[in-house]
């Protein structure tokens, strides 16, 4: 007589890489996303849901993967506008054009066009700088690697 297999719908336990980022295995869609999401450490993760909601609900077009254990946010043959990638103490949110944005995002980079905003514990995200620097990204090129 055969046992049954048991079958469990919790999701198998994910790696945290240096600085508490989740490992995520490079996909397209958003259940990828959504798993890197679900893994950011404590405080983290809410930060990751209100962003990726906040994304959605301002490009409601919006091509998810995840690449590099980051998620990345983009148009259907425009490229990547957004990342976000867990450190251990904040959130760096990449706008890959964000030199273009008005106002430009606080946070300096090596590359050129980039631009950064670090998100602390206890800091406030600011829904409608996030919200226009989200808009402005996705309708420009993005950036294709």
């Amino acid at each position: 007589m055969a046992r049954a297999r048991k079958s469990s719908n919790r999701p198998a336990k994910v790696v945290l890489l240096s600085g508490g980022n989740p490992q995520i295995a490079k996909a397209d869609g958003d259940a990828p996303v959504q798993a890197y999401i679900a893994a950011m450490p404590g405080w983290k993760g809410d930060l990751g849901k209100r962003l990726d909601t906040l994304i959605v609900r301002n490009v409601p077009n919006v091509r998810k993967a995840v690449k590099w254990n980051s998620p990345f946010y983009g148009i259907e043959g425009q490229g990547w506008f957004l990342s976000f990638h867990v450190f251990t103490r904040y959130v760096k949110v990449t706008f890959f054009r964000g030199q273009s944005l008005r106002p430009v995002p606080p946070g300096a980079s090596k590359h050129k066009d980039v631009r950064h905003l670090d998100i602390h514990e206890g800091d406030e995200l600011d829904e409608t700088p996030m919200a226009t620097w989200v808009k402005q990204a996705a309708a420009l090129p993005g950036w294709i690697p």
